[in-house]
C-alpha cells in the first residue's frame, strides 16, 4: 500500500509543504542528538564498573545492585512519564529531563561509597525515564503510520550513537584522566544538549498552525470514515488513560517480549566490557572497539528492521521481531563457544548480535503505538519500556550474580532462553498492525 503524497499535499501551498517538511527534519534531528545525550550518560557506568570495582573493591554483584535499582525506577518512570507526556508538552519534558540526569552524572563524580552511587544512579535513572516517551510522542504527531517503522528506527540510531561516543571516548577518558571523569565530561555535554532541546524542539505540527501529518499525507480522509480519529484530541483521564492501553492484549504481548529482549540487549550493554575482559581476555581497548562494532551494527539492523516492516511487510512489526530474536539466539550461542584465541570470530559475532538485538526493541515501541490510539501513543510506548527495564533491572543484578557464581556460561544460557521466550510473544502479533492501515487498504481494494 503506497500513498501519493504529491497528490495528497496539492491542496496545500508549496510553502506550507516546505515549512511542514523544515519541521520534521528539525524535530529528528534534535530528538536524535538528543536522546544520544541520554545514553552518552547513562552508558558511561558500564565502562566505568571495571575500573570502579578495581579502584574501591566491589564485588559484580554490589554493582549489579545498584544497576538493578536503577533500572526499576527508570521502568516505572518510563510508564509514569508515558500518562504525563500524554497530556504535556513533551519539548519541556525531555529538556528538563536531560538537563537533571546531567547533574546526577556530575554527583556521580564526587562519589565513593556504593549507597550513594546508589542514590545518585537511580535519580539518574529516573529523569533518564522521562526522554523515551516524549520521543514517542513526537514522532506519532511527526510521521504517519505508513513511514513511522523506518523513522522511528533512524530516530532509534540515537542509542546507538550515544553508545558508540561513549564506547569510543570513554576508554580515553579512564587512561588519561580515571573514572570520575567518565561522569564529569559527558554531564557537562549533556547539560549543554538539553538547553539545544528546549529551544529546538516543537511538540505537535498543529502547534505551529501547520496542518496534521495525517492531512499532509493524505490519511486524515481515511480516518474520518473509520473509528481512528486523528482530529479527537479530547484528553483522557490519567487512570482512563492507562485502562486504555493496559486493556490491549496486543500491547500486553510486545510489553512481555520486551522484558526478555531488555534482558538480552542490557546484559551486553551492561556487562559487555566485563565479560569481553574476563571471559575472552580482551584488553580494554579491544572490549572498547568491540561494544563500538556493537553499537554501529545496531543502527544498521534498526533501520533495516523498520524499513522491512513498513515496506515488506507493510506495516507489521511482529514478523521481523520474530525472525531477529530467533536468529540472535543461534548467534549467541556462537559468541558464547567461540574460543579466546579468536578475536575476528568474537567481533564478528559482536556485530551480528549487535545487528539482531535491536530492531525488535525498536519495533516492540512502534508496535504499542500501533495497537493504540495516538493520543495514548506515549503512555503505551512507555508501559512497554516499563516491562523492559523490569527485564534490566533482572539483567543487571542477575548477571552479576550469575558470573559471580556460576561463571559467564550461566549468563549465556540465560540470555539464550530469554531470546527464545521473546520470539514466542512475538510470533502472537504476527498479522496486528495500525487499524489505519487496515482500514486504508479495504478502501484501496474497494
Amino acid at each position: 500500500m503506497r500513498l501519493k503524497n504529491k497528490k495528497n499535499n496539492s491542496q496545500y501551498s508549496d510553502s506550507c509543504n516546505k515549512v511542514f517538511s523544515y519541521w520534521r527534519f528539525r524535530t529528528m534531528y534534535s530528538i536524535v542528538m538528543g536522546y544520544a545525550a541520554f545514553y552518552l550518560i547513562r552508558q558511561n557506568f558500564s565502562l566505568a564498573v571495571p575500573a570502579m570495582c578495581s579502584d574501591l573493591h566491589y564485588t559484580k554483584s554490589e554493582i549489579g545492585i545498584v544497576m538493578s535499582i536503577a533500572a526499576t525506577l527508570y521502568g516505572l518512570g518510563k510508564c509514569f512519564f508515558g500518562v504525563i507526556g500524554d497530556r504535556y508538552s513533551a519539548r519541556h519534558i525531555m529538556s528538563v529531563g536531560l538537563l537533571c540526569s546531567a547533574f546526577m552524572n556530575i554527583c556521580m563524580g564526587f562519589s565513593s561509597f556504593i549507597p550513594i552511587f546508589a542514590i545518585f544512579w537511580s535519580l539518574n535513572y529516573c529523569f533518564q525515564s522521562m526522554g523515551y516517551p516524549p520521543c514517542a510522542k513526537l514522532l506519532t504527531h511527526w510521521f504517519s503510520p505508513v513511514e513511522i517503522g523506518t523513522k522511528w528506527a533512524v530516530w532509534n540510531t540515537s542509542q546507538q550513537i550515544g553508545s558508540a561516543v561513549i564506547a569510543f571516548t570513554g576508554p580515553i577518558i579512564l587512561m588519561h584522566f580515571g573514572w570520575r571523569y567518565i561522569f564529569f565530561i559527558p554531564g557537562v555535554v549533556a547539560i549543554l544538549m538539553a538547553c539545544l532541546l528546549f529551544n529546538r524542539l516543537r511538540d505537535t505540527p498543529e502547534s505551529l498552525k501547520l496542518p496534521s501529518v495525517e492531512k499532509m499525507t493524505g490519511l486524515a480522509s481515511v480516518a474520518e470514515s473509520s473509528k481512528w480519529d486523528p482530529e479527537n484530541d479530547t484528553r483522557l483521564s490519567y487512570f482512563g488513560t492507562l485502562k486504555v492501553v493496559l486493556n490491549n492484549k496486543f500491547v500486553w504481548f510486545v510489553s512481555l517480549a520486551n522484558f526478555f529482549v531488555y534482558i538480552c540487549r542490557m546484559t551486553f550493554l551492561n556487562w559487555g566490557p566485563t565479560f569481553l575482559l574476563e571471559s575472552k581476555g580482551n584488553s580494554l581497548t579491544s572490549a572498547g572497539f568491540q561494544m563500538v562494532i556493537f553499537d554501529l551494527a545496531g543502527m544498521c539492523g534498526g533501520v533495516f528492521a523498520g524499513y522491512l516492516s513498513d515496506r515488506v511487510f507493510r506495516g507489521r512489526r511482529g514478523p521481523v521481531s520474530s525472525l531477529y530474536m530467533s536468529i540472535f539466539a543461534l548467534l549467541v550461542t556462537l559468541l558464547w563457544i567461540s574460543p579466546k584465541d579468536s578475536p575476528i570470530l568474537c567481533s564478528a559475532c559482536m556485530l551480528c548480535v549487535g545487528f539482531l538485538i535491536t530492531g525488535p526493541q525498536i519495533l516492540i515501541g512502534v508496535a504499542a503505538t500501533d495497537f493504540t490510539a495516538k493520543k495514548t501513543a506515549a503512555t503505551a510506548s512507555g508501559f512497554t519500556g516499563t516491562l523492559g527495564y523490569v527485564g534490566t533491572a533482572v539483567a543487571g543484578f542477575g548477571t552479576g550474580y550469575l558470573a559471580d557464581n556460576y561463571g559467564w556460561e550461566s549468563v549465556f544460557c540465560a540470555i539464550i532462553g530469554s531470546a527464545l521466550m521473546s520470539t514466542i510473544f512475538l510470533v502472537l502479533t504476527w498479522n496486528q498492525r495500525s487499524e489505519i492501515l487496515n482500514h486504508s487498504d479495504g478502501q484501496s481494494s474497494s
